[in-house]
């Protein structure tokens, strides 16, 4: 399953709704504090992403010296800036920083990575606001793939914020049956076999990794995990392997990774149709191959 094919129609689509629509000016706010040198590659790639749809993005990087109350003070100034549709905190933030409250400071309208409480709540509610952009992506996938979801047993290893939680929301927002997993989880290799949808994202290559043993026949994996093992970037699962077992799997990179970004990009023209109470054209999740 891979992701570059999906991930360039929704660009496509998102190109065409920008063009297609008058005065339709979204305007992505990204805010990094400190000098964190990854978190400068992935805001590099967020805003050559942007330039491609049509996007206007703007770069503000704040000093690693940036107070908790300066933050939330500049963050509540894109809030009421009319020009600024969208904003994304990169995280992580330095040391120091509350992370939780800055992101609370992010008006829901506005908040394209969908992790504000409001939105998490109406994910719960089943009344979708902004959906976290790999969550969404994997869901976009499956779909993309006529992947079947409502009744299958989707077992996921991750429970973080920013997957595993939204995500086993989002399928049994799609009537699925979720485990989710983690450290602490007897017998994970059984668990995992149980799965028709195996989702993993620990991204700890050396430490963690799905083999053949752990994936039932036929079953469909998504691998989520990010690794760099000896200058190379390799996801959780032993694809070469697995894909013997497997009906359907995403590669790493080029599986998972596209659809984040085209998220992303999604919800930055979503927030600002929201904002001048518009509509867009097309659904993603009935988006099929041309």
């Amino acid at each position: 399953m891979s992701g570059n094919e999906p991930a360039k129609l929704i660009r496509r689509k998102i190109k065409e709704e920008i063009e297609e629509i008058g005065n339709f000016n979204p305007v992505l706010a990204t805010v990094l504090v400190g000098d964190n040198p990854a978190s400068k590659t992935y805001l590099k790639n967020k805003h050559a992403a942007c330039s491609e749809v049509g996007i206007e993005s703007r770069n503000i990087e704040l000093p690693a010296s940036t107070s908790q109350t300066e933050l939330e003070m500049f963050l509540n100034g894109l809030n009421c800036d009319p020009l600024i549709t969208g904003v994304l905190l990169q995280l992580p933030l330095p040391k120091g920083l509350n992370e939780a409250n800055a992101i609370n400071k992010i008006s829901p309208k506005k908040d394209v990575d969908g992790l504000h409480p409001c939105n998490v709540g109406l994910l719960v509610q089943r009344t979708e606001g902004i959906v976290p952009c790999t969550p969404k992506g994997v869901i976009v996938l499956l779909r993309y793939y006529r992947i079947p979801i409502a009744g299958r047993h989707v077992v996921i290893v991750n429970r973080s914020k920013l997957v595993g939680r939204p995500l086993s929301q989002l399928f049994l927002n799609s009537d699925a049956t979720v485990t989710v997993c983690h450290s602490k989880t007897t017998d994970l290799p059984r668990v995992c076999r149980e799965a028709d949808i195996l989702i993993t994202g620990i991204g700890h290559r050396s430490q963690f990794s799905v083999g053949k043993d752990m994936v039932k026949q036929g079953a469909v994996v998504v691998d989520v995990g990010t690794s760099i093992v000896n200058g190379k970037l390799m996801g959780d699962v032993d694809f070469e392997n697995v894909s013997r077992v497997a009906s359907h799997i995403s590669p790493v990179p080029g599986g998972v990774g596209p659809m984040t970004i085209s998220m992303l990009l999604y919800n930055t023209i979503l927030t600002a149709s929201n904002l001048q109470e518009r509509n867009l054209s097309f659904d993603l999740e009935t988006l099929q191959p041309s």
